[in-house]
């Protein structure tokens, strides 16, 4: 009997559900059966905030820590949960095709956001979504929030929050948003969410045999990694320099990586913009409309491209005063 590949997942339903569609895809390619082991971690057990757990890497590291004492064969992140450095002795062996990248507001009576009226508890634990929402609507005020999905959508249908604000792509896994209550998308140009949201990565360890390794392969997007590279690349030049929120968002079709970028002061009320537009086609990088040569350094690596144009654009916030932002 073939050995089943161990998935090591934590225990939450949306990491259960994602974990599982990929497990399916997996055993699809490799021919072989794919079984979840539950994992726990702090992020799971401690009512903290996000912000006082750590940010970043709190749901990550125990998985981590798992997969190099092989406990498991591979795991599946929320690559938005994923620090920017990388692992060592671990290697993002594939990134899925892309859910949708945008937060979804949801309320009970459907009034959007910018029209919440003074006082009006919108729940959210982000740092991000708070400089967003002072930004978009200063009259509304937040409450911290953690739990899972279910628990944040009861606290607005029992009127304890007048809205909450979640990723489009967490309730699409969990089979879309609730019949009762009413879902706003924010979109990305003036909403630009946490980079990686709505992708996931499939981690597994350097030393992996090759079989597993090219079965993982096969599940990789290119659109989806070329994208999530330029928006991780934001945030790792940012985070050398600069404390503020920052939401991201880059998208590669039809030749054209564009990339938006916006930091935030903590209470919204500076915010900090660069976009950045290249054709990235075929091994080839140029601004446009210069024509398709070959990238000046030689790079013909969409991957190595997309990094570099991300570190770029970092910079040039940091040049133009991004640490200052936060106070």
């Amino acid at each position: 009997m073939t050995a089943a590949i161990r998935l090591g997942t934590r225990r939450s339903a949306l990491a259960t559900a994602q974990s599982q569609q990929v497990a399916d895809a997996l055993a699809a390619v490799a021919g072989r059966p794919v079984e979840l082991v539950p994992i726990t971690s702090e992020g799971d057990v401690s009512r903290a905030s996000l912000s006082e757990l750590g940010g970043r890497g709190v749901f990550a590291t125990r998985l981590r820590e798992a997969l190099l004492a092989g406990e498991c064969d591979l795991l599946v992140h929320s690559l938005k949960d994923l620090p920017t450095a990388p692992a060592p002795g671990l290697v993002i062996a594939a990134t899925p095709a892309r859910e949708d990248a945008r937060d979804v507001v949801l309320t009970r009576d459907g009034t959007p956001l910018h029209l919440l009226r003074s006082g009006t508890v919108v729940g959210t634990g982000s740092p991000r979504r708070i400089a967003q929402l002072a930004t978009r609507n200063p009259r509304a005020r937040t409450q911290d929030l953690r739990g899972n999905i279910d628990s944040r959508m009861k606290r607005v249908r029992d009127g304890e929050l007048d809205a909450v604000i979640l990723a489009a792509a967490g309730l699409a896994r969990l089979g879309g948003h609730p019949t009762d209550l009413v879902g706003e998308p924010l979109g990305l140009s003036e909403w630009p969410t946490a980079p990686g949201q709505g992708a996931l990565a499939v981690e597994t360890r350097e030393d992996a045999d090759d079989g597993l390794r090219e079965a993982i392969a096969r599940l990789d997007d290119l659109p989806t990694r070329v994208a999530v590279t330029a928006e991780r690349a934001v945030l790792a030049g940012l985070d050398a320099g600069c404390h503020a929120p920052v939401g991201v968002h880059a998208q590669w079709r039809d030749g054209i990586l564009r990339v938006r970028a916006v930091v935030y002061s903590p209470d919204g009320s500076q915010r900090l913009g660069a976009d950045r537009s290249l054709v990235l086609r075929g091994g080839y990088a140029g601004e446009p409309g210069s024509g398709d040569g070959a990238d000046a350094a030689g790079d013909a690596d969409p991957i190595a491209r997309a990094w570099r144009t991300g570190d770029d654009i970092a910079h040039e916030l940091l040049d133009r005063g991004a640490a200052e932002v936060a106070p």
